[in-house]
């Protein structure tokens, strides 16, 4: 990464996740696979996925099952390897001029899959795009100058065909870093005279292109020959299965139909270690998991809603939901972040909140009854293709023996039927929720989730307090000053609670004996071009 004068990222630039994250999750239909060759003699390394909530455009993908094509099929300024350090692309340099304007030097020679060369305005006007259609990724541009929903980027200004410039609205110590994350790509001319049919076949920049989609079945990624940076493709190609649960994913796995796997079912946690030896791979990712209790249900807003949350949160057994159902593959959560993000911390002020505390939560609950008395049903609902029933049911259970209360799953058929009622507000009831981290930064796991406005604020959390501290940070002068003011957001976020944090995930999953190099990413995906196969 070419980062020049007074900037200097370092160890720091262990950096950036390829996925675009966020709302994460699984699998979402009806497919099995084979792992043997495939019509036309190629031999496509077969992969588990899920199908993707929307058109395949980057700054409207905010989940795991079209973030993980995105990140294939286009490219970005920069990108992050296994370890999340963070490396040039798309980018020659990107140079700072005086304290708050990027300047970004393309490299010769780079096209998108059709041989159209790639130019400085495809980014600007790809950014552009998705701040004025308020697109999901839309909140990544806030630190750009001019920044307004609905309306250009007063801050993008495009130089020459190689050449554009970044102006911020104030310093911001670790914004570089966040260009190689999905929002930050580029598009085509083409893509925006119809942008939801370009998204279902979309010509990108990135290493894969997408050859066939069948729709809640399957995707076949194939190479891009105009393809030349530094993640070109080592296969001949990937199938992403989209299975109706996790279960026959895995039984796919052992039965060699198919090749990678990076979600064990939890019916499969005591077992798949001695099954696979060593193919299995169980190890800590950026990966936080809660449900969102939405600040418009009744009786969880005001003071009674904070009541009601504290003691929610309280009422569960973390510790002994994440040895019992999960085997050790969660722990349970002391913060909104992940232990591995740098600045995370376990002492917290407000974090026995995070506490099984059966006594407290019924005398939270009591006072907040005297306010007013709750009726009806407490429900949380998830993705049944996700593998959440046996953690949903013991946690609706937890809640309803200490608080006295009707609680219980509410269970939709797939990850993008849950999305799509989450993101039009039609849900009713809590949700689960988590997040994939897009760059490993405690600003990352809280600005998109709880900022006002923000794309993936799912509950529609809004403090004053809260986005000044994420202002702070922001404007430190470096990451690591900055993790001081967003732990300080984060116990403003234990004591309103606008979601209930549960436990942090380690990626998972296994591979076949059909395939080899398989490398398991920070943000717990495998590294799909370097797998090779046969």
């Amino acid at each position: 990464m070419s980062l020049k004068k007074t900037l200097a990222l370092g160890a720091t630039a262990a950096l950036a996740f390829s996925l675009a994250a966020c709302s994460n999750d699984s699998g979402s239909s009806n497919s099995s696979s084979s792992g043997s060759k495939e019509s036309g003699g190629t031999n496509y390394v077969t992969a588990w996925g899920s199908e993707p909530q929307n058109p395949l455009i980057p700054g409207n993908t905010n989940e795991t099952g079209g973030g993980r094509i995105v990140d294939l099929v286009y490219s970005g300024l920069f990108y992050y390897d296994a370890e999340g350090k963070t490396h040039n692309e798309m980018a020659e340099s990107v140079e700072l001029e005086g304290d708050k304007t990027y300047k970004v030097t393309l490299k010769d020679g780079i096209t998108f899959a059709d041989g159209t060369p790639v130019k400085a305005h495809n980014f600007v006007d790809a950014w552009n795009y998705t701040v004025e259609n308020s697109q999901l990724g839309a909140y990544f541009f806030e630190p750009i100058k001019g920044y307004e929903e609905g309306k250009k980027l007063e801050g993008l200004t495009v130089v020459d065909d190689k050449t554009f410039t970044i102006e911020l609205s104030q310093p911001e110590s670790d914004f570089p870093s966040r260009l190689g994350y999905s929002a930050f790509y580029p598009l085509p001319d083409e893509a925006f005279k119809d942008m939801d049919a370009f998204g279902e076949t979309p010509n990108g920049n990135g290493p894969y292109k997408v050859e066939t989609w069948n729709h809640n079945q399957d995707m076949v990624l194939v190479p891009n020959e105009k393809y030349d940076g530094p993640r070109k493709a080592k296969n001949d190609g990937l199938k992403l299965v989209f299975y109706a649960s996790q279960d026959s994913a895995y039984a796919d796995l052992l039965a060699g139909n198919l090749d990678v796997l990076d979600a064990i079912p939890d019916s499969a946690f005591a077992t798949f270690n001695s099954e696979l030896g060593n193919r299995a791979v169980n190890q800590p990712a950026a990966i936080f998991q809660s449900f969102t209790i939405p600040e418009k249900l009744e009786h969880f807003s005001g003071e009674e809603g904070v009541l009601r949350r504290q003691a929610i949160s309280m009422a569960i057994n973390r510790a002994e939901v994440t040895k019992a159902i999960f085997q050790d593959t969660r722990t349970p959560a002391t913060d909104f972040a992940s232990p591995v993000i740098p600045g995370h911390t376990d002492s917290l002020k407000g974090s026995e909140v995070l506490e099984f505390n059966p006594e407290k939560a019924k005398e939270l609950w009591a006072k907040a009854d005297e306010m007013s008395q709750f009726t009806g049903s407490f429900t949380i609902s998830y993705n049944s293709d996700g593998g959440h029933q046996a953690w949903v049911d013991a946690v609706t259970n937890q809640i309803k023996n200490t608080l006295g209360i009707d609680a219980v799953g509410n269970p939709y058929p797939d990850f993008k039927s849950l999305r799509k009622d989450v993101t039009e507000r039609t849900i009713s009831g809590a949700f689960r929720t988590g997040w994939q981290a897009d760059y490993p930064s405690l600003a990352n796991f809280l600005g998109p989730l709880y900022g006002t406005g923000a794309g993936s604020n799912d509950g529609d959390y809004s403090s004053a307090e809260f986005d000044e501290l994420l202002k702070q940070g922001a404007a430190a002068e470096s990451p690591e000053a900055g993790e001081k003011f967003y732990n300080e957001a984060q116990e403003v976020l234990l004591k309103d609670l606008p979601v209930i944090p549960l436990w942090y995930s380690n990626v998972t999953g296994g591979y076949g004996e059909g395939v080899s190099n398989v490398v398991f990413g920070w943000n717990s995906q495998p590294v799909y071009y370097n797998i090779t196969k046969g």
